[in-house]
């Protein structure tokens, strides 16, 4: 288990002091808005190459010339050909992939393959992201992988048998949950499959930040006294990103820059604690992988 000096309020700029990550190159997706602009402002800060991976190439512009990001590419999580481009242009080794965009709780929708939206965006565009981009990964040694993930994949494991409700009254969270539950799947999974190119994935829960991703549900709903601040929130995916601590060490969960505890049940009010036991089933993340690469192949 690990445990640090770092909290609840602990920012990205504090937990990234004293690292010098130059020559690091890093890839952040959702890095236009939210935690993503602070999570790419304090790698830059500390001397990584970040490139950020938006869909908004305008808005991603401007925020890599505020904090003094090397570049900006397109990608959209959802097409897959947008994906496959980018990780087709990338040359040279990658240090460091944050899974960092995502959606939440958002109407029923579903891609052009009929897959479920939230499921499609959170984790099937950047599983083709990742294995995409592995080659890079293995060629930079000791690459990490950074899989965003929320308290709320206790709300659903990853249903194999109705994964895009084709069967199911669709609900919103439980969707949302299962998507949550899928990104730390793949931290587990791609972390048994990837060890001996020295590739480690590790899942983190940013807190409770009112940003973009919180569109569709009212401030009124949320305690006050669990916001964070966009600084805070990034603070656990840059930890995992470069913290010393974390070398060799992958799947695994982490919130307020601590590994969590692993419960079997939640609590029934919030903030919910903890990490689901579902989340790190190793055969539940070996049969998410494979269920993955098919799906990715009959696209």
């Amino acid at each position: 288990m690990i445990e640090t000096e770092f909290g609840f309020s602990s920012t990205a700029a504090e937990v990234v002091e004293g690292i010098d990550l130059t020559g690091k190159r890093i890839v952040i997706t959702g890095a236009a808005s939210g935690i993503g602009v602070e999570t790419a402002r304090a790698l830059a800060g500390s001397g990584a190459e970040v490139t950020l991976a938006v869909r908004d190439v305008a808005a991603g512009e401007e925020v890599a010339a505020e904090i003094g990001a090397a570049g900006v590419a397109r990608l959209d999580l959802t097409d897959l050909a947008s994906v496959e481009e980018f990780a087709r242009n990338w040359s040279g080794p990658l240090h460091v992939l944050i899974n960092n965009a995502g959606v939440m709780a958002c109407p029923e929708r579903h891609t052009e393959q009929g897959w479920e939206w939230q499921f499609a965006t959170n984790h099937l565009g950047h599983f083709a992201l990742a294995t995409g981009l592995h080659g890079a990964l293995r060629a930079a040694g000791n690459a990490r992988v950074v899989s965003v993930t929320s308290r709320g994949h206790m709300l659903s494991p990853v249903v194999f048998d109705d994964v895009h409700y084709a069967f199911r009254r669709y609900e919103p969270w439980g969707a949302y949950g299962q998507s949550k539950t899928a990104n730390v799947l793949f931290a587990v999974e791609a972390t048994r499959r990837w060890a001996a190119d020295g590739i480690t994935a590790n899942a983190v829960m940013p807190g409770v930040i009112f940003t973009n991703l919180q569109r569709h549900i009212e401030p009124g709903e949320v305690d006050p006294a669990i916001l964070k601040t966009t600084q805070q929130g990034a603070a656990t995916s840059v930890f995992v990103a470069t913290s010393p601590l974390l070398e060799g060490i992958g799947g695994r969960y982490f919130d307020d820059c601590n590994e969590t505890r692993v419960v079997d049940h939640r609590d029934e009010t919030p903030p919910m604690r903890g990490v689901a036991r579902f989340a790190l089933d190793p055969d539940a993340a070996a049969r998410l992988w494979t269920y993955s690469e098919t799906l990715l192949a009959k696209a």
